[in-house]
């Protein structure tokens, strides 16, 4: 299939062609102007391949909300094909909530929401506070620092690991698993075969995440403690539990969502600031613009670039008629720069008032973790431009091959 729609594509017009240049390590780095012309030609029908595209946030946001919208993959046409030719639907097995429909997804999430309420993640507020000033007290001023090693990265990984209860001395295993499974959540992977030579790594690194939550479950029945496993592990709700299974999916899940999504957002806004120093200076006089600042850069340069959904049935999207059974590709970073939704959208601006965006999805399936992540960044931010106001970068960053959960390798900078 990798080969056909490439060979396919390179024979379309405009914008089909700039779909393959996103797969483009050199595209990473400034993925936008691909972005806006897509967005600017109109939404793409690819029938010979079961696809779908929408870039506008109209568009965007009409899939999001629409009641025919699945997340649940084994509806699609695509899926059931690789399943009639012998292979694998969920070959790392139950998927967490975020890929089920109602009832199930219903059920799961009311049931694991429990341990995100408000209250539990202001209870982590002093806690975040700490892990920052640690991270932060460790730096050398007059130093260049790498900005994602030594804050983004080892900040949401803390948390995590402080909600579930795992050994921060685990962390290294969690880090490569994580990344290797969020390479697969780029949905091209899906239907170009992209990354196909790494499914061995990413079964292994699976394969052992499952494994270990399941050890942790097993542990906190025997021996409940105050973190996320032995939530989960009491949620109840009418009489209802979640099994073993269910608990390690929503763990799984929470684990490379929650990681990879907050380390992005805290490098991106980072560098959006260091692009405009009078935004860092100001960040640091009023620490209360920190929630203005996440907002816009989830908005700007979302953790998140795109998502999608399947038709469970017949769907019209604007003009486009979508069969039930394709799956529906959102370019969320596009949709968010479209200029029908918000003025001047290529300029980073948190003054521009309300801030709208689709980064954290909509409806039932709006993200479960957005408060803590907001809590994180904002922390991060005020705290980082606070102990370090003369900051500069120091070159420029260099991106990981992920598409969809697109964010920096390093961010070098003069502290």
């Amino acid at each position: 299939m990798h080969n056909d729609f490439m060979a396919g594509a390179a024979d379309l017009a405009e914008p089909r062609q700039l779909l393959v240049q996103l797969l483009n390590p050199d595209s990473r780095a400034d993925p936008y102007p691909l972005y806006r012309r897509i967005r600017e030609h109109g939404p793409l029908s690819l029938p010979a391949n079961n696809l779908a595209v929408f870039a506008t946030y109209g568009e965007c946001d009409e899939v999001l909300r629409h009641p025919h919208s699945a997340n649940d993959r084994l509806k699609s046409t695509m899926v059931q094909r690789a399943v009639a030719a012998g292979q694998s639907a969920r070959p790392f097995g139950a998927p967490g909530f975020l890929f089920l429909d109602p009832p199930d997804h219903t059920r799961l999430r009311k049931l694991a929401q429990n341990a995100f309420a408000p209250k539990v993640v202001r209870a982590l507020e002093p806690d975040v506070v700490t892990m920052v000033d640690g991270l932060l007290a460790a730096l050398e001023p007059g130093s260049t620092i790498d900005l994602v090693a030594d804050l983004a990265h080892p900040l949401p990984v803390a948390v995590i690991c402080r909600l579930l209860g795992v050994p921060l001395a685990d962390e290294p295993q969690f880090s490569w698993a994580s990344a290797l499974l969020a390479q697969g959540l780029d949905p091209f992977a899906t239907f170009t075969g992209q990354l196909r030579g790494d499914l061995d790594q990413r079964l292994e690194a699976g394969r052992w995440l499952r494994g270990y939550l399941r050890e942790l479950v097993a542990e906190r029945r025997a021996d409940p403690r105050e973190d996320l496993i032995s939530a989960l592990i009491a949620a109840e709700e009418d009489g209802d539990q979640l099994t073993e299974d269910e608990i390690v999916a929503t763990c799984n899940l929470l684990l490379i969502a929650g990681h990879e999504t907050t380390v992005n957002l805290i490098a991106n806004a980072a560098l959006a600031m260091l692009r405009n120093p009078q935004l860092w200076a100001e960040l640091r006089g009023s620490p209360e613009l920190a929630s203005a600042i996440v907002e816009e850069t989830l908005r700007y340069d979302p953790p998140v670039q795109m998502t999608s959904r399947v038709a469970g049935e017949d769907m019209t999207i604007g003009d486009v008629s979508v069969p039930k059974g394709d799956l529906m590709m959102l370019l969320l970073a596009a949709a968010q720069r479209d200029p029908a939704q918000c003025e001047n959208p290529d300029t980073f601006d948190p003054h521009r008032g309300a801030i709208r965006h689709l980064a954290f999805g909509l409806g039932p399936h709006f993200c479960l973790g957005a408060p803590l992540a907001r809590l994180e960044a904002t922390i991060a931010l005020s705290t980082l431009t606070r102990r370090f106001p003369d900051a500069r970068l120091a070159g420029e960053p260099s991106y990981k091959p992920n598409v969809t959960l697109r964010g920096m390798a390093t961010l070098p900078v003069d502290v």
